[in-house]
């Protein structure tokens, strides 16, 4: 377990490296709802928003200054569809293996449905809130907050940057670490954070007390890789089934007639592994590769 002088020592150049090390081994959403942990950026009835956050360290306790998790949100015949995925804990899950039926069918009308039901990602880190216009009073608070890929991208890029004259930073050091504007747009029917940036490097407070105070102040992260979390391949896999309705006489007249549904042949598909999922074409998942590794960074 880390204390806070610990951390403090940890800050700087061999941080970063050791975290960026680490990072290259990974290959390679906004608020949750009532929980009022999470903070949510405003945006105006155009679809922009500003905002400007820290991302922190990893909370007392724990190693990690993110969680990755995956999940499914789509709409079937027999309704919606919105579950965590047992990927995300590196088990098979119902719905992949679905999906990896749907396209080693080679029937293009099955792959684009499994386009659209792919796995979504998402990650979690703790942030403080150092300008929120749309709400002010979230200024100076400890909050969680979920993005995608595209943020972490960013986080990536401030660790590893293209260009010689840009300098790497580790994003979620107190005390090296930079602010981040979140600069959302609406693009084309989506939001567009491709504006986004870190600003200059800075301590988040020149006061260790006021630090250590917001570091105490973090939400366990760990907690949402709990499996209490996830609901059982049995119980995904019923849920799956009454959401493409496959007790239906429609569904049942198909696969009797043997139409363009391979998937529902369990013996006609390979067995599938949760990390050996085929890729495919818009699909934005990765590696299922443990995030264990970067348990050793707080004490390097």
């Amino acid at each position: 377990m880390v204390d806070f002088k610990s951390l403090k020592a940890a800050s700087g150049k061999k941080s970063l490296e050791s975290l960026t090390s680490e990072l290259n081994k990974l290959s390679g959403g906004e608020g949750k709802g009532a929980d009022d942990r999470f903070w949510t950026p405003t945006v105006d009835k155009a679809g922009n928003g500003y905002a400007v956050i820290r991302f922190l360290p990893p909370p007392a306790g724990e190693d990690v200054p993110f969680v990755r998790i995956f999940d499914h949100g789509f709409q079937g015949p027999g309704g919606w569809y919105i579950e965590n995925s047992l990927t995300t804990l590196g088990k098979s899950d119902p719905v992949s293996e679905y999906n990896s039926k749907l396209w080693n069918s080679g029937i293009e009308a099955n792959k684009e449905i499994a386009r659209k039901q792919k796995r979504r990602l998402h990650f979690i880190s703790n942030i403080h809130v150092i300008s929120d216009p749309g709400n002010p009073a979230n200024e100076g608070k400890v909050f969680l907050y979920k993005y995608g890929k595209k943020i972490f991208d960013k986080l990536k890029e401030a660790m590893e940057p293209q260009f010689a004259d840009e300098e790497a930073i580790n994003p979620f050091d107190l005390w090296a670490g930079a602010p981040f504007k979140l600069k959302i747009r609406q693009v084309e029917g989506y939001r567009n954070y491709d504006k986004s940036e870190f600003g200059k490097p800075e301590p988040l407070s020149d006061n260790d007390k006021e630090l250590e105070q917001i570091w105490k102040s973090e939400h366990s992260l760990k907690e949402f890789l709990d499996p209490k979390n996830f609901k059982s391949e049995e119980e995904l896999r019923a849920r799956l089934a009454k959401v493409l309705a496959e007790d239906s006489p429609a569904a049942k007249r198909k696969a009797a007639e043997n139409t363009e549904v391979p998937w529902q042949e369990e013996d006609s598909a390979p067995a599938f592994k949760a990390t050996h999922a085929p890729k495919y074409s818009g699909d934005d998942e990765d590696d299922d590769e443990s995030l264990e590794f970067f348990k050793k960074l707080a004490n390097e």
